[in-house]
């Protein structure tokens, strides 16, 4: 299914199954606006339940990433009735990213701020361009970037991510790397490339397994350290009774290829 080229948000997908997903917002650097917001819950309702779906690209159109929310948007209707149900929308949607059963790669090309750095962090992975960054820059308006902070703190050190969310102020991939906000900084001809990489050892790999670990890894997170194992245990036991990985161990004693 490809979505028409004047949508907020186009989609394509190749014939392994990996979805790519673009922001098409450019001249308004994608931010998140109510109706994108929408746009992507749907297309994510959607994915959750396709099977044939092996990887998700999240990209975006023009020169920035994801300017965060739409802000003119936001003042032009100032109530605590609607930003609650706004702020919602957009938990509810970086929630349903964590929870699809495949990989999700953040393919950042350029500035990515507040909800688009929230954005990011909330993907499974992410690959930059040399000259991206990365802000959640809210206080700098007198709006800390509350919501943004669940993301973000779960992927870097507290004392880099309360920094930035106090200061405001930017990092560059080459330290968003570093400090585990991206996985890969690459040069701008690079990018697709990089991707491409991940993607294909993403799509070598049955998709139950990953599926199971995808799920088991997020849970695990928030649990102590003695339920994280149990739960651990029980996935890896059923993970283990799946043909995908019967096969896999087989294949390994014979010394063969797995027959995926």
């Amino acid at each position: 299914m490809t979505l028409p080229d004047d949508s907020l948000l186009l989609r394509t997908q190749d014939a392994r199954g990996v979805v790519t997903l673009t922001l098409n917002r450019p001249g308004a650097f994608n931010s998140l606006s109510e109706a994108m917001l929408a746009a992507l819950q749907t297309e994510l309702d959607t994915l959750a339940g396709d099977d044939t779906v092996r990887c998700v690209v999240l990209a975006a159109a023009g020169r920035a990433y994801c300017a965060g929310h739409d802000l003119k948007e936001m003042r032009a209707e100032p109530s605590l009735a609607y930003y609650r149900e706004l702020f919602t929308r957009c938990g509810k949607v970086m929630l349903s990213i964590q929870r699809l059963p495949v990989p999700v790669i953040a393919r950042v090309h350029g500035v990515a701020t507040a909800a688009g750095c929230q954005l990011v962090a909330t993907c499974d992975l992410a690959v930059a361009v040399e000259t991206a960054r990365f802000a959640v820059s809210g206080v700098n308006l007198g709006l800390f970037c509350s919501t943004p902070s669940v993301a973000l703190s779960r992927n870097v050190g507290r004392k880099t991510a309360f920094e930035m969310l106090v200061t405001g102020d930017f990092l560059s991939a080459g330290e968003a790397q570093a400090r585990g906000l991206v996985n890969r900084v690459v040069p701008a001809d690079a990018l697709d490339t990089e991707v491409e990489r991940l993607v294909a050892s993403i799509v070598a790999k049955p998709r139950a397994a990953v599926a199971l670990g995808k799920a088991l890894f997020y849970r695990q997170l928030e649990m102590g350290v003695d339920a994280a194992y149990q739960t651990a245990v029980q996935t890896m036991a059923c993970n283990m009774m799946d043909e995908s990985a019967l096969e896999g161990v087989q294949a390994f004693i014979d010394k063969r290829p797995p027959n995926w």
